[in-house]
């Protein structure tokens, strides 16, 4: 079977190919071979199930394939200098986020960014990354770390693009609740 994987926007990144597999038994594999998705799934599967892991695996491999276009660690270089802030020992992207935008981990000045994000305008990408560089100086959110992060002249703005986004999927652990009044 084939079938198209669309991204939110509509476009077309690659062509999906079903293969059945007698050998699996539970699990689904997904590799992009050239401009082709081939999602494997248990020859049991109903075609509903098919349908289902064929929408999720090219929605992971469009996200995938958007975070290629950005290097995090130039772009939050870039970001630490211009805000004066600290960079990071390494900077990723994480497809297990799901509850948050990113993370930080001062000790080891370690920042994940949520992949979620890539197809976010930059801006808003860029709010969260310096949210996180903020807390490589300051671990909690106390006034000195907003103090940190208004640096980033779309702060506020970048603040109400993310909850609105949260509240399209009702993750409410998205949404900011430290941010100080005027926010």
């Amino acid at each position: 079977m084939s079938a198209t994987g669309r991204t939110a926007t509509g476009e077309a990144p690659f062509a999906v190919e079903v293969r059945r597999s007698t050998r699996r038994r539970r699990s689904v594999g997904a590799e992009l071979v050239g401009d082709t998705l081939r999602v494997t799934i248990p020859s049991w599967m109903s075609r509903a199930e098919e349908a289902q892991w064929v929408h999720e695996m090219s929605r992971r491999f469009s996200r995938r394939l958007s975070t290629d276009r950005i290097d995090l660690t130039r772009r939050a270089a870039g970001l630490a200098r211009r805000h004066q802030l600290d960079r990071p020992a390494t900077i990723s992207w994480a497809t297990d986020m799901t509850t948050r935008w990113g993370s930080c981990t001062p000790a080891t000045r370690t920042v994940r960014i949520s992949d979620r994000l890539a197809a976010f305008p930059d801006w808003v990408l860029d709010y969260v990354i310096v949210h996180e560089l903020a807390h490589l100086r300051e671990a909690g959110h106390g006034p000195g770390f907003w103090a940190l992060v208004h640096r980033y002249p779309r702060t506020e703005r970048a603040i109400g693009y993310l909850i609105a986004k949260a509240g399209e999927s009702d993750e409410t652990d998205d949404l900011p609740d430290d941010v100080p009044a005027g926010v």
